[in-house]
């Protein structure tokens, strides 16, 4: 299970095949926008893709046939609520410099921490109504 900390390393991750978005639980982004409406896609697309437009083009080295699949991934992690945007709810986060973070719980802790058991639990039916693939082996 994957935490994103950045929309356009982690979207670039997938398209690259790094990551798998089954493996994604959700995507924490600095961004406002809805990748279902043509105008704000255009912004976004443009801000990541073109140098000269945002300080980090990450998809700078992309072509531009590339930009639907971008798009389309930004649709499927919207659609299964992957995507979390805290500047829609007035928060500005700054940029992280970690782009994964990686949801895992060891067994071990599970036994001896009925309270992170609990959590743990709570935490998989969340993932699996997002239908996040679960790790078996920490079932």
């Amino acid at each position: 299970m994957k935490i994103g900390l950045s929309y356009s390393r982690c979207v670039r991750d997938i398209v690259d095949g790094r990551v798998d978005i089954a493996d994604v639980l959700i995507i924490i982004s600095r961004t406002d926008f809805d990748p279902h409406d043509d105008e704000q896609w255009a912004g976004i697309w443009q801000g990541y893709h073109q140098r000269g437009g945002w300080s980090n083009p990450e998809w700078a080295h992309y072509p531009d046939e590339a930009e639907a699949q971008f798009r389309d991934i930004s649709i499927e992690l919207w659609e299964s609520g992957k995507m979390h945007q805290p500047r829609q709810f007035g928060a500005h986060p700054g940029r992280r410099p970690e782009i994964w973070l990686e949801a895992v719980l060891p067994s071990s802790e599970l036994t001896r921490n009925p309270a992170a058991k609990d959590a743990w639990d709570k935490f998989q039916t969340v993932a699996g109504l997002t239908n996040v693939k679960l790790d078996s082996k920490y079932q």
